[in-house]
């Protein structure tokens, strides 16, 4: 039983989407795992649809060790994770998923190495010597050892495991880091360690990746387009928000869209140029809001009936934002400015007027969920 009266040394944050079948088996491993460590268990739900935090209140009525955060209208582990370590008071906090595959008879050796060391992090990883990624197929072992080298080129470390999600840190590296977050996606370990003003101290354990013990993985080509975005943003956001980058690109993909769609109406017989147009500009802006809303606003998404909504008002903001790029680049051009220029100029402000306005309009749902 844990004493209210005793400092807590460590706290373990445990970020859950869907995780009902998981958590009182976790809970029961880290009892015995930390059994001779003051510490806690903060759960940070995203309002999941299985009702995992309706589990974990019922868990923190008999078990002083437990805290549950729900999170509402907020979606991402990395979000997720820093919330959690904010929640708590604890000088040293561990991060490890729900799901099982991360080894918790590992924390107390890197509890251990925090008391014994100076060190400000230490690491779980799965490619040093004695670790594995277990059962992994071969497709997605290329693509972490993919992400891993383009992390590690991002940092210019030579950690083996930069994209582990089971690490222990020191509140005081994480507090001088926190202002400096991108909280974008599922990988906070390479946001912690990009954004911290000094190079860490750190020691890196390996474990036995496991397979999950109940629910379904997380995982999908989504969570790659968010780790690209952390590391733009990492790169560039202090100039420009990762968004509007992303919003860019998205723009960039519907001008493909259009002018494929527009081709392959026009060498239909009989079509005309007025009736290939309006339609390669409708799909154009379907697919824009489609992908904007899987990818720009992941956390944001709309689902149901929304997104019919959420297309409308789109549709309508981009003929607005359209007006304002022909009528900027007419100006322009008329004033004297080259083609070309006007062009660029007239795109750049269609794109922020869509962008800004979009993300009030269309997503604020999202972040209300």
């Amino acid at each position: 039983m844990l004493d209210t009266h005793e400092s807590v040394e460590l706290a373990v944050v445990v970020p859950t989407f869907n995780e009902r079948d998981n958590v009182e088996v976790l809970l029961a491993r880290l009892d015995q795992a930390l059994a001779d460590v003051r510490w806690e268990v903060i759960f940070v739900d995203d309002d999941s649809p299985d009702e995992t935090a309706r589990l974990l209140h019922t868990l923190s009525a008999r078990h002083p060790r437990v805290r549950c955060l729900r999170r509402i209208g907020r979606r991402g582990l990395s979000g997720a994770c820093v919330e959690g370590m904010l929640a708590t008071g604890a000088p040293v906090m561990a991060v490890i998923d729900a799901d099982l595959q991360h080894d918790e008879t590992l924390l107390p050796r890197m509890l251990q190495v925090m008391r014994a060391e100076p060190i400000d992090l230490v690491i779980g990883t799965r490619y040093a010597h004695g670790g594995s990624v277990g059962e992994w197929q071969a497709s997605r072992l290329r693509m972490s050892q993919l992400a891993t080298r383009l992390a590690r080129g991002l940092l210019g470390t030579s950690l083996s495991d930069p994209m582990s999600g089971f690490f222990m840190i020191r509140r005081e590296a994480f507090e001088a880091s926190v202002y400096r977050l991108s909280g974008i996606g599922f990988k906070i370990l390479v946001d912690l360690v990009a954004s911290s003003p000094r190079p860490l101290r750190i020691r890196e354990l390996p474990f036995r990746f496991a397979e999950r013990h109940a629910g379904s993985s997380k995982l999908d080509s989504r969570v790659a387009w968010e780790f690209l975005m952390l590391l733009a943003d990492k790169l560039v956001g202090r100039w420009l928000p990762v968004r509007l980058l992303s919003f860019g690109l998205v723009g960039t993909l519907g001008v493909g869209v259009h002018l494929l769609v527009l081709s392959t109406l026009l060498s239909l017989p009989g079509m005309a140029f007025v009736a290939a147009q309006a339609s390669a500009v409708l799909l154009a802006m379907i697919s824009n809001f489609a992908l904007n809303n899987a990818l720009t606003y992941r956390d944001q998404r709309l689902t149901g009936w929304r997104q019919l909504s959420g297309l409308l008002k789109f549709m309508a903001t981009c003929g607005v934002g359209a007006l304002a790029n022909v009528g900027v680049a007419a100006y322009l051009n008329r004033d004297g400015t080259g083609w070309l220029l006007s062009a660029l100029a007239g795109i750049l402000v269609g794109t922020v007027w869509n962008y800004g306005v979009t993300s009030h309009l269309v997503w604020s749902a999202g972040r209300r969920r």
